[in-house]
């Protein structure tokens, strides 16, 4: 039972319930231990932001395109499993600076508001652009090999829940102060 030993919990949503022993950078302004998000309330932030850019993917894709889902003969550009279109291209640039302005300047994104995590740099506060633009960035890194396997594994594995793209920015993501 190695993971109990460490603290873990299913209901702290598979994170540490305490940071590492000496780990006082991430301190809160309040003095307490930072309550870092886990795998679970992650993916729902995620999935939340998901649903909101579909909310606005697929009906400008239905004026721009004709049709509310684009199959491969849709798309500009076909070959083999590479499919490319510069419409796609448009709504992962913007979707890659909602993540970063958001997180960066306001410490959370839409989903990450509602379900009550924020992003924040070491030490407290907004990360700011560059931190911003660093962790999603690094989130191509996190996606590897695939289906976000890295990011997942380091997520569950690390006592502040941080995954390539938050180690390497400087930032973390906690729970919101209820």
């Amino acid at each position: 039972m190695r993971m109990a030993a460490q603290g873990w919990s299913h209901s702290n949503l598979m994170c540490p319930k305490s940071p590492r022993p000496g780990n006082q950078h991430d301190a809160t302004a309040s003095g307490m231990a930072p309550r870092y998000a886990g795998l679970w309330i992650r993916f729902a932030a995620l999935a939340t932001d998901g649903l909101l850019s579909c909310a606005i993917f697929f009906p400008v894709t239905r004026l721009v395109k004709g049709v509310w889902l684009m199959s491969p003969r849709d798309h500009n550009w076909v070959s083999g499993w590479f499919i490319f279109d510069p419409l796609c291209l448009a709504f992962l640039i913007a979707m890659f600076f909602y993540f970063s302005i958001l997180e960066g300047f306001f410490g959370a994104t839409v989903g990450k508001w509602i379900v009550g995590v924020r992003v924040t740099r070491l030490g407290g506060g907004h990360p700011g652009l560059g931190r911003g633009l660093v962790r999603n960035l690094l989130r191509l890194v996190d996606g590897l090999p695939a289906f976000c396997i890295l990011g997942i594994v380091l997520i569950v594995t690390s006592p502040e829940c941080a995954r390539f793209g938050d180690r390497l920015a400087g930032t973390r993501v906690l729970r919101s102060a209820s």
